[in-house]
């Protein structure tokens, strides 16, 4: 049997736990070292290497494959799906080209009460904040 080895590190549980769940489905085995440890005190993560992910040393070429295609196939996926029917706006987001994009009111709203028509939109995509 072969001996484990620190694949990757992460700041939170829930990403480690994400690629873990990754692997299992694509058939390798995940260990995850030192969440509990660092959930239970989060300045010990610098000392021990954050949330390590780790892996059959026969398994790392898989499981960094798997991973990466897992990568791809989520940016791809986003791309695919970034436009709606009969938008609200004509026009699209500068950085994805989305048409799902939304007005940002809170920087001219005080108290929930809009003041002002706001010229600021964020898309719901990539996040992007910009103005038209």
């Amino acid at each position: 049997m072969s001996d484990l080895v620190k694949f990757k590190f992460y700041e939170t549980a829930l990403e480690a736990n994400r690629d873990k769940q990754i692997l299992s489905e694509n058939g390798i085995n995940s260990f995850i070292a030192n969440e509990q440890l660092i959930q239970s005190d989060w300045l010990l993560s610098q000392a021990v290497g954050g949330i390590q992910l780790q892996v059959f040393e026969e398994d790392l070429e898989k499981a960094t494959q798997v991973l990466l295609d897992y990568s791809k196939n989520e940016k791809v996926s986003l791309e695919v799906e970034h436009t709606i029917e009969d938008p609200k706006f004509d026009f699209v987001c500068p950085k994805c080209g989305s048409n799902h994009i939304y007005r940002d009111d809170s920087a001219t709203s005080f108290f929930g009460v809009s003041l002002l028509t706001s010229h600021t939109f964020i898309c719901y995509y990539c996040e992007n904040k910009f103005t038209h």
